[in-house]
């Protein structure tokens, strides 16, 4: 099942990070630059982590809503934390007129969803419930804080690069000359790189746990391939500017809400919407129940 290689692909990309972190603190030869990195790194995400809810909201201009604004939406979100055993997010509106929805929050206790005024405006109620169901599947599976180690583990990798310039190297061998400068040379340029593209792939695979994630708990595979197709006809014809607090939070919405294209794929926060509602179709399809990972 999706979901089974989903989780299996996002372990082996971040042990992939774990081991380019290796790999280039190795030539720091012990050298305390390495522990400064890691310092460093760690602290900034951790404040990221804790503190994603509101930097999340606040990019987007969300407000909090009542249950006497949105009624429907507010009877969807509570029917679909109860079928999941989980308690009720805050609910946040955004009035950004392009279609998209983001989750967030450490967990479940500590969880705000939010729509866009545009995701309203082109959504019937089912795609919407089918939205839905894939934000808090994202809480659900702990999306939060995969992404936050995920860029931990990136940053210090691209922090030690950075230091790699201004620290003298012991060297990672027994060779007295040092490493071999062509190689540190591609380590500095290409170890960043390398871990964003990793970092990257990994917000790829978990847009797809929460696409299978969230058809299981609406049952409703097709009504979020819906409003998938719906969301991106809308973000490319809206997109979002491409400023640093949105570009920062890119990767909670459910769609991608700047244009992009060509090599940009490479470097994208979701995977290609054709795929995801491929597989979604497929999932419609099966006539077992869809597995879910908690």
């Amino acid at each position: 099942m999706h979901s089974h290689r989903n989780g299996l692909k996002t372990a082996a990309l971040l042990g992939l990070l774990t081991a380019l972190i290796l790999g280039v603190g190795y030539w720091f030869g012990g050298s305390a630059g390495l522990v400064i990195a890691v310092g460093i790194s760690l602290v900034m995400n951790a404040v990221t982590y804790f503190f994603s809810d509101k930097l999340a909201l606040r990019s987007m201009g969300a407000q909090p809503v009542s249950e006497a604004q949105f009624p429907a939406l507010y009877q969807m979100v509570r029917e679909l934390s109860t079928a999941a055993n989980q308690p009720m997010p805050r609910l946040y509106v955004s009035p950004t007129m392009q279609p998209n929805a983001f989750a967030t929050g450490r967990n479940p206790a500590n969880a705000a969803v939010c729509v866009t005024q545009g995701i309203t405006q082109i959504l019937d109620q089912r795609e919407l419930r089918g939205v839905i169901g894939h934000e808090l599947s994202h809480v659900y599976n702990r999306d939060i804080l995969i992404s936050s180690v995920a860029a931990g583990l990136a940053g210090i990798i691209t922090a030690l690069a950075q230091l790699m310039w201004f620290i003298p190297l012991g060297g990672g061998s027994n060779d007295d000359d040092g490493p071999n400068p062509a190689v540190l040379l591609a380590m500095l340029i290409l170890g960043p790189i390398a871990a964003t593209v990793i970092q990257l792939a990994i917000s790829r695979s978990r847009e797809y746990q929460a696409d299978a994630s969230g058809a299981e708990l609406t049952r409703d595979p097709m009504a979020l391939a819906s409003a998938l197709r719906k969301i991106h006809m809308g973000t490319q014809r809206l997109p979002l500017p491409a400023d640093r607090q949105l570009t920062s939070t890119a990767h909670l919405m459910i769609d991608n809400p700047f244009r992009g294209g060509g090599l940009a794929a490479i470097f994208s926060t979701h995977p290609p919407m054709e795929e995801r509602v491929r597989r979604l179709e497929q999932l419609a399809g099966n006539n077992g129940p869809i597995q879910y990972l908690r």
